[in-house]
């Protein structure tokens, strides 16, 4: 059978499969996440290597019925987990497309129209940043690689020999900041780097779990004394935890002070900048030299996608430009080439599906999608301010409610034991999806509005779920009933 199939036999796999999805995407808002605990499996597939093909029809049948049936399901409007959302549908189709063109964004010449669209997606979020001047940036796989390359134009741009003669020829320890909540993504890129993980200050929150400016200029000021470089603070808008978004203005404030490059790292909170009514969750988020927004979160595209942005773009250039005479060149220098300002070289077009949805539904859709989500959490958190089992944990500022019970008399171990038991209890029918975590050093449940289908009846039916789960749990003891 040759690769590209015969024409009837295309078009008869992928009505089927088109059928197939639309089914599954009419079943998502009331579709529970997971299989019942007692059905999961989790043994890995000892299949041996085909040595010859099998019949179409019956494998994609196969593999769509399994994936659908026992699956883990972030797209259902049950799930309350993490930064994982229902993509929409337009970007689901935009993906399809882009894999059948296949384009190579390596170079404008070998890809004229995909790389306007990247770049053209690139400057909507610009402008919607706020930056009063020049700007450029590039999409990536998701926030890992965006805040890695963010920490990497910061690098560059306060030590540019070292992209060359390595970070030994920065002659002291370079050092950098983000809060205890900040994203594990900014550890793995220090070490990636060549700075060392031990080079990351992780700063104390304070009561609004935010960054605290004042441990952070005590930290720089006990660096600088011991002969170590601050080059860099990463200020997260969103923490995965509890959403929380630390100060940027005071941050920006500081930066200015020690001369310091400020990444924002808005992965999640970040898309808010498309919000007018709620823009000012980021205010200050124009003072940033770089910023790192995935998509794939809050604006509901389909795995994966990142863009990291900066108010410098000649230091894009700086940090990831490698000559190769095989490329072809630009008609024009005007940073259309991929390829020299990003860590990949052959990549995907992860723009389109961005740019598709924001052609069908546009930057209002967006408007909408965040008040809706932001109201259903305030609601969430209103919910559990009433409760008589729970009470928050932090303060609801995005779609996240990080909440703990009620259980003054619990130790903290306790505490923590009673929670992954109510979570096992939520959970174990597999209808919904919600997790404990950590939030300062404490055990914490946390709950996220993340699917654009979840309503306020899924929230009804959770808030039962966690009365009933909290009420067996109390009348057993800390064991559950287990």
């Amino acid at each position: 059978m040759r690769f590209d199939l015969d024409s009837s036999t295309r078009r008869r796999l992928g009505y089927h499969l088109i059928d197939q999805i639309d089914g599954f995407f009419t079943s998502l808002p009331d579709r529970p996440v997971q299989l019942p605990a007692k059905q999961r499996t989790f043994a890995a597939l000892n299949n041996a290597l085909p040595e010859v093909g099998e019949d179409a029809d019956k494998v994609l049948d196969e593999v769509f019925r399994e994936m659908v049936d026992k699956g883990f399901h972030v797209p259902s409007g049950n799930y309350f987990g993490l930064m994982n959302p229902t993509p929409t549908y337009i970007g689901v189709m935009a993906e399809a497309l882009v894999a059948a063109l296949n384009p190579q964004l390596a170079t404008v010449k070998r890809s004229q129209l995909a790389s306007k669209i990247e770049h053209e997606t690139v400057r909507w979020i610009g402008e919607r940043v706020g930056w009063p001047g020049e700007f450029n940036g590039t999409f990536t796989t998701g926030g890992n690689e965006a805040n890695f390359s963010g920490l990497a134009l910061a690098l560059a741009s306060k030590f540019p020999n070292a992209i060359e003669e390595g970070v030994a020829s920065i002659g002291a320890q370079p050092v950098l900041y983000a809060s205890d909540e900040a994203h594990h993504s900014i550890d793995k890129s220090a070490g990636l780097l060549g700075l060392g993980r031990k080079a990351l200050r992780r700063i104390a929150v304070n009561e609004n779990v935010q960054l605290d400016p004042r441990i952070l200029e005590q930290t720089m000021d006990a660096d600088l004394s011991s002969g170590k470089k601050p080059f860099c603070v990463v200020a997260t808008t969103g923490t995965t935890n509890t959403g929380a978004v630390d100060d940027l203005v005071t941050i920006a404030e500081i930066c200015r002070h020690y001369d310091l490059w400020m990444h924002v790292d808005g992965a999640y909170g970040g898309a808010a900048i498309f919000s007018n009514q709620h823009r000012g969750l980021l205010r200050g988020i124009e003072q940033a030299d770089s910023v790192a927004i995935d998509p794939h979160k809050w604006m509901a595209m389909p795995l994966a996608a990142g863009v990291v942005l900066t108010c410098h773009p000649e230091m894009l250039e700086r940090a990831f430009a490698v000559a190769a005479p095989y490329m072809p060149k630009a008609a024009e220098s005007n940073g259309f080439d991929n390829s020299r300002i990003s860590t990949q070289w052959t990549r995907r077009m992860n723009s389109l599906k961005l740019w598709l949805t924001l052609r069908v539904h546009g930057r209002k859709a967006y408007e909408k999608h965040i008040d809706r989500q932001l109201n259903l959490a305030r609601s969430f958190a209103s919910w559990i301010k009433a409760s008589e089992h729970f009470e928050l944990a932090a303060p609801q500022v995005l779609p996240i409610v990080a909440f703990r019970c009620k259980a003054p008399t619990l130790s903290p171990q306790q505490l923590a034991e009673a929670h992954a038991n109510l979570v096992e209890e939520v959970t174990g029918d597999g209808q919904r999806w919600i997790s404990e975590t950590k939030v300062n050093g404490h055990s914490v449940l946390r709950m996220m509005v993340i699917s654009y289908l979840t309503e306020e009846r899924h929230l009804r039916d959770l808030g039962g779920a966690l009365v009933e789960a909290a009420t067996r749990i109390a009348l057993a003891g800390t064991s559950g009933g287990r």
